[in-house]
């Protein structure tokens, strides 16, 4: 399952953001989107889950929770 994150605080980085979702389960992947012409972060991130029990976990775990000073949107990506 894939995870949306966001209202990331810009200066997280993808090892932290990893291990605040690892606590879950396994990640197949994960990719803060980064502003093209700044290189700066956008403030949101994608956390791909291969199990669903473990992304559900993760959405309840996390959404809400402040992660270095910002409370996290968590919730099921939507697919484009």
């Amino acid at each position: 399952m894939k995870l949306y994150v966001g209202n990331l605080d810009k200066k997280t980085t993808e090892p932290q953001l990893r291990e605040s979702f690892e606590k879950y389960g396994e990640i197949s992947s994960l990719n803060i989107i980064m502003d093209k012409e700044s290189g700066k972060s956008k403030g949101f991130a994608f956390v791909e889950m291969p199990s669903d029990e473990n992304a559900q976990s993760a959405i309840t775990g996390m959404n809400g929770k402040e992660l270095y000073g910002s409370m996290l949107k968590v919730n099921e990506a939507n697919r484009r």
